[in-house]
């Protein structure tokens, strides 16, 4: 929330603002020119408060935590990039899909082969290579096979958090709360670890359980300080720098929590949003005919007149409401039988 204030006054001064695409819908052309790239403020918080965290305590990061955040700050530079062509170019379109896929790739087989190396004391590495839900289930996968179904994972939601993040204050609230659950998981976790409860017999073979949530708790306190500033009407957009770090964030956090699937009900409002792009692109290419009035779905209820503050706490509460879900699916195995 400190360094806001100045990066603005940088971006400003630099005309680092944001390009509105032609096609969008029309009262963005106010936004033209507003500050873009406030993702790195994001990653900084997050990344000051995490290593903060164990200088303060004396404590070495663990290796969870590392790859976790080298997927969220490589993910990043890759948006960074594309945010610095759009800037540079004056044009709404940054880096060449192939580029930009070829940098996710890159970042996100780094960390997907990464976690099933590095076992600790007791054999459990940072993730494993199996699916999971509320935990791992099924038999492992060949290693090829998982770090595809992981930079699927990685890549999907990288660009789910891009497409959401298209309303003052959208993408960066629905974070905050899938945010909140990765921080309550992971405690949990460690409440109910194998390596500190060997009697239990639904004990979670998490790695670094505690070290996850606070991976979690720096980058909501980052999202919290933007969110500040990118509330309505914004002040300034994260931009992909912010939304490709965020999407590796949580995916991040799912696999090394072993709640893979489950992200699908706690980001449910990222998959809901991504999910009415490719119906609309589907029903445009197959019967020539449109679903929606515009695709990403915030923009559909823009068209059909409603205020853009209205969209961003509706779609809060249903993201609320999904992650509620969620975090009621992961505490179902522990209700009295």
């Amino acid at each position: 929330m400190l360094v806001m204030p100045p990066l603005i006054r940088i971006l400003f001064r630099f005309k680092f603002g944001q390009e509105v695409r032609d096609d969008g819908p029309e009262g963005h052309k106010t936004k033209q020119g507003t500050p873009t790239m406030g993702g790195i403020v994001i990653i900084l918080g997050a990344v000051l408060g995490y290593f903060g965290s164990h200088l303060a305590l004396m404590t070495r990061p663990t290796v969870s935590g590392l790859l976790v955040m080298f997927l969220f700050v490589g993910m990043g530079c890759v948006g960074f990039l594309d945010d610095f062509i759009k800037i540079y170019k004056r044009r709404s379109l940054g880096l060449r899909s192939g580029a930009k896929m070829l940098g996710q790739t890159v970042i996100g087989v780094g960390f997907a082969y990464g976690v099933t190396k590095f076992p600790n004391g007791y054999g459990y590495t940072p993730a494993s290579p199996q699916l999971s839900f509320l935990r791992d289930f099924g038999p492992p996968l060949w290693i090829g096979i998982f770090v595809i179904w992981a930079l699927f994972l990685i890549v999907g939601f990288s660009n789910a958090v891009n497409l959401t993040d298209g309303l003052d204050g959208l993408a960066t609230g629905a974070t905050i709360l899938t945010l909140v659950s990765y921080v309550i998981i992971g405690n949990w976790q460690l409440r109910q670890s194998c390596s500190e409860a060997l009697l239990s017999p639904n004990c979670y073979p998490v790695r670094d359980p505690l070290d996850l949530a606070v991976v979690a708790a720096a980058g909501l306190g980052g999202c919290i300080g933007f969110l500040w500033y990118n509330a309505p009407p914004a002040k300034i957009f994260m931009g992909d720098t912010g939304s490709l770090a965020l999407g590796g964030l949580v995916v991040g956090l799912a696999i090394t929590t072993r709640t893979q699937l489950l992200l699908l009900v706690i980001g449910g409002l990222f998959v809901l949003i991504t999910a009415s792009v490719m119906l609309q692109v589907s029903s445009f290419r197959l019967t020539g005919k449109r679903i929606f009035r515009m695709a990403p779905l915030q923009h559909h209820f823009e068209l059909k007149g409603w205020a853009e503050t209205t969209i961003v706490i509706r779609f809060w509460i249903i993201q609320g409401l999904l992650v509620g879900t969620g975090i009621g699916l992961f505490y179902l195995e522990w209700m009295p039988r």
